[in-house]
């Protein structure tokens, strides 16, 4: 997994200082970059535009409900893990107070140990399985934000044919041309085409 975004790293560096190259080295004569070679349509204009994914997840209101979902679910998990450890310390106490009472045998005091081991280990069971459910719904919600931006990309490249569109990270990318930034676009696009979803 690791050596894959390496290898696409250093793809996406090289096309990069490819682009930069031909951008800075020759004089611009359209809005669009031009590569050697040609694509299935026999065009060889490559064009490349860019969004900041971090502006995305800001403005994006299927982000922001997913966060809050999110959120909602780590609160209730904290609270059923309280719950729990407070049901095992009350226990403890319990049978503690009865052993210094003198009221508690050595083979109920091997039988609350037990039980008290018991009600431990289903607790970390449990916050185990809870881990789980949380974990399967944070990769569900990721990679249905992923899909209806891939599936909205499909939809506005149909109209300005772009080669490729990208998220643009810090640390991959050491410049960009602000007039191929799509951002404010994708975001307005995202939430018009999302707000009829919200509404079922």
């Amino acid at each position: 997994m690791k050596n894959g975004i390496l290898i696409w790293n250093v793809v996406l560096t090289l096309v990069a200082g490819y682009l930069l190259y031909s951008h800075f080295g020759s004089k611009k004569a359209n809005s669009s970059y031009t590569v050697a070679g040609s694509n299935k349509s026999g065009n060889t204009e490559f064009k490349m535009a860019y969004f900041e994914m971090d502006s995305v997840a800001t403005n994006f209101e299927l982000v922001k409900e997913v966060k809050n979902e999110l959120n909602k679910k780590e609160d209730e998990i904290a609270t059923e893990m309280d719950r729990l450890a407070r049901k095992i310390q009350d226990k403890y106490a319990y049978y503690q107070n009865l052993a210094q009472s003198g009221n508690l045998s050595e083979t109920q005091s091997e039988a609350a140990s037990l039980e008290i081991k018991k009600m431990d280990d289903d607790m970390k069971a449990r916050k185990q399985q809870l881990d789980q459910d949380y974990f399967d719904l944070k990769t569900r919600k990721e990679t249905d934000i992923k899909t209806k931006i891939e599936g909205f990309c499909k939809e506005y490249n149909a109209k300005h044919n772009y080669t490729y569109i990208i998220s643009y990270e810090q640390g991959l990318f050491f410049y960009r041309d602000t007039a191929y930034n799509i951002t404010a676009e994708l975001v307005k696009g995202l939430n018009e085409k999302y707000k009829p979803e919200k509404k079922k």
